[in-house]
């Protein structure tokens, strides 16, 4: 038995569901039911996701107060007003901000961009910035990506004589803000799809201003739709979609400066975005002012764009620095305790620009929320981010002690806080209490959504491409997960260090290999013939112009017993075992333990004292071959293994040592009888000549005759007994003790694996018929 590291979670699709998946619709099986599991529900629906169309893409005059939004702008253009694009320091605001100065640009307006300080200033509008711009003559400020809760800025700018455009995505609050205009879809009753990311309403903002559908900024709001993690379905999906072709080719002389920084070649993918373009225009927020990143984004000079792309690779560079600075910091305050459901940490000098993405490493790590926030000495606060497990919903946890907070805001899964100093092991007791009384062990794992169970013949190259017609994936459309069921022909480990695993699946004429990145240390618990379980996302991994299937692992499993077979090595580290089980036994005869330093976590006993234990155990190991394989039976039968180490060395082999026949036993008593008495110094050496016998079967049928009585040995001489009793040599206490020597080890030494697994079967109950034992005789 192999644990997963998270709970598999399989996904279930309601069987009237795909009744209009009939023969006509030219798709696998098992394309069909991922079709069903994304809710599509009709032949036209199938068509619309499979085929995204820039026609099914809502008029942008659905969203309330587009209509006098856009007749404002054109009237400041007009004026030649004083335009401001007030943003945010993310992807997504910088992907904003950048789509309406561009679409302002083209209408000639005269404008500018203003994106707050996240340290100086935090998220949002500010009075201050308000103030500054009615200083510098704007009378016209458009939020994008922000402002829906800027009920209090919103009067600032009345009573500035400022005219204010919201542009958001993010959840209303119950106070709407008195703005000129509100631009959300939240916010639009007629506009039927309501997960735009920021980039999406600035783009269809700018769509109304320009009078046309503005393709040349596809490549734009792509970025700030994937990185903002929006749900890539209806109108996202289809942004997405050619979003992507167009970032693909784009001529934004920022954006292939930055895509060549990036390394990226070929078609782009929403991958890419989430993975390299998103976390380097998201660094330079989190490490000072987000400007840096609009005027890449905005120029359209190639030596500048360069210049700009150097700067953001190498802030994002520091940023990754950082974040493992401060996780390698967390791990060293000693303050991560396995006993708490929560993991709160606090350090003066943290940068709050990064800690919610320590917060996430640590969740990945731990299986457990935490929060991480920098301490300012100077006003008394800590302040920072946390993130959460999917079975806690931290939003609503942090609300039942609300008055520990300064500030605080966020969702399930994510928050942003700012409390005082003393408060923050309040917060960690608090927290953790509910914790404890809410969660199972179980709700700690990580979940995993599995699609669909698939054999090896049900792979191939054709499976793969159609399932890369379900992309571009994203939330509410994720990259399916697969699981699949076999042996692994081969388990190798790979890299330097040994951290990763390759698998080789074969199985009637079918092959998938299988890379499980990370898990190198699962090679101990993969024994040989195990059926794995493995979950990941397939692929096509290409070689010198060879493609074949593979898996990206996620997960795997080993849902049965388990037997590793160390016979025959002197020296057996256990210590690679240890991690995967709690409760370990481990068994030796009497005379073992005194030369063994047993590792800690584990459980020495001897075959004596395991007979009187009565609860199950996860790990057995055997470093010493028992004394009755009876009693060694009845210990596996009550204890019941998941995993049985076999770690048995023989010095001296019973069973390898020839076993002295009937006929011997006559020759050599025949002997004594000719000649009354032999001397053992003397007379050895002739019949091992004689008979090419060992000394030690010699002294073994001499050692039978004493105990039966037949001879008495004084000093070296075997003298016959003139009155022995008639007995069978069986009758002798050390003849039947060699012959179950010989059983013990010809069953539990020198059997085969597959022998040795079927007996150890045999004692859990496991095989339907008893295996028949194997006897030994004259």
């Amino acid at each position: 038995m192999l644990q997963s590291k998270s709970k598999w979670k399989f996904v279930r699709t309601d069987e009237y569901q795909d009744q209009w998946m009939d023969d006509s619709i030219e798709l696998s099986p098992v394309i069909k039911e991922l079709l069903v599991q994304r809710g599509i529900q009709s032949y036209e629906e199938a068509q619309e996701f499979l085929m995204p169309s820039i026609d099914n893409l809502i008029s942008p005059m659905k969203l309330a107060s587009m209509n006098i939004a856009t007749e404002r702008v054109h009237q400041a253009i007009r004026a030649n007003e004083k335009i401001l694009v007030f943003g945010d320091y993310d992807a997504d605001g910088v992907s904003s901000t950048t789509i309406l100065i561009k679409a302002l640009e083209e209408l000639g307006a005269n404008c500018n961009f203003y994106i707050p300080n996240r340290f100086t200033e935090g998220y949002g509008p500010n009075e201050a910035a308000f103030r500054e711009a009615c200083e510098n003559g704007y009378k016209l400020i458009i939020t994008v990506d922000t402002g829906i809760a800027s009920v209090y800025e919103a009067e600032v700018a009345k009573e500035l004589g400022i005219d204010l455009i919201i542009t958001d995505h993010h959840e209303p609050q119950e106070a709407l803000p008195d703005a000129f205009a509100i631009i959300h879809p939240k916010c639009s009753p007629q506009y039927s799809f309501k997960e735009l990311a920021g980039a999406g309403v600035a783009f269809k903002f700018a769509q109304s201003l320009l009078g046309y559908f503005p393709e040349h900024l596809l490549d734009l709001v792509v970025i700030g739709t994937v990185a903002d993690l929006v749900p890539l379905v209806g109108e996202n999906r289809i942004l997405t979609y050619y979003g992507l072709r167009k970032l693909s080719v784009t001529k934004r002389e920022g954006l292939i400066a930055l895509k060549k920084q990036c390394k990226i070649e070929g078609n782009t993918t929403e991958e890419d975005i989430g993975f390299l373009i998103g976390p380097r225009l998201n660094a330079v927020g989190r490490l000072q002012d987000a400007d840096l990143a609009v005027q890449l984004l905005l120029t359209d000079i190639p030596e500048e764009a360069e210049e700009l792309a150097e700067q953001v690779g190498q802030l994002n560079q520091e940023r990754q620095q950082i974040v493992a600075s401060i996780v390698k910091e967390v791990e060293q305050l000693e303050t991560i305790d396995p006993e708490k459901g929560v993991i709160v940490v606090a350090k003066q000098g943290w940068n709050e620009g990064v800690l919610g993405i320590v917060a996430s490493r640590l969740v990945r790590k731990y299986d457990r929320p935490a929060i991480v926030l920098s301490i300012n000495e100077e006003n008394g606060t800590a302040k920072g981010s946390a993130r959460s497990i999917p079975a806690f919903d931290l939003f609503q946890s942090c609300m039942k002690f609300k008055e520990v907070f300064t500030h605080f805001g966020g969702h399930a899964q994510a928050a942003g806080m700012t409390l005082p100093i003393e408060n923050v092991r309040i917060l960690e007791k608090e927290l953790d209490h509910l914790i404890q009384q809410e969660l199972t062990s179980e709700d700690f794992k990580q979940e995993v959504l599995i699609s669909k169970t698939l054999t090896l013949s049900d792979i191939s190259e054709t499976l793969i491409d159609e399932i890369g017609k379900l992309a571009p994936f994203g939330m509410a459309n994720p990259k399916p997960k697969f699981r699949i069921e076999a042996k692994p022909n081969e388990v190798r480990q790979l890299g330097n260090m040994k951290k990763h695993l390759k698998l080789l699946f074969k199985e009637n004429g079918s092959s998938l290999e299988g890379i499980a990145f990370g898990m190198g240390e699962l090679y101990h618990y993969i024994s040989p013939k195990a059926t794995l379980s493995v979950v990941g996302e397939l692929g096509m991994n290409e070689w010198n112009g060879i493609r074949k299937p593979q898996l990206v692992v996620e997960d795997m499993r080993i849902d049965h017993w388990q037997l590793f077979d160390h016979r025959g090595k002197k020296q057996v580290d256990i210590t690679n075992f240890l991690n995967q089980f709690d409760r370990h036994m481990l068994l030796y005869n009497e005379d073992f333990s005194n030369n063994h330093d047993f590792p800690e976590g584990i459980m020495p006993l001897t075959y004596k004292e395991a007979l009187t234990y009565h609860e199950e155990i996860d790990v057995l190991h055997l470093f010493d071959l028992p004394a009755d394989l009876d009693e060694l039976r009845k210990i596996v039968n009550k204890v019941k293994p998941c995993v049985i180490h076999a770690c048995f060395y023989i010095e001296n082999s019973v069973y390898l040592s020839s076993f002295p026949s009937r006929e011997d036993f006559k020759w050599l008593y025949s002997l004594i009888w000719k000649r009354k008495e032999l001397n053992i110094r003397k007379d050895l050496q002739a019949i091992i000549n004689a008979k090419g016998w060992t000394k030690d079967s010699i002294m073994f049928m001499l050692k039978v005759f004493s105990e039966l009585e037949f001879v008495n040995i004084s000093n070296g001489i075997i003298a016959l007994n003139s009155s022995p009793q008639k007995k069978d040599l069986q009758e002798a206490h050390i003849y039947q003790e060699r012959v179950k020597q010989t059983e013990i080890e010809k069953m539990l030494y020198y059997a085969t694996y597959e022998e040795l697994t079927r007996w150890f079967e045999d004692c859990m109950g496991l095989m339907d018929k008893p295996k028949e034992e194997m006897t030994h005789g004259l």
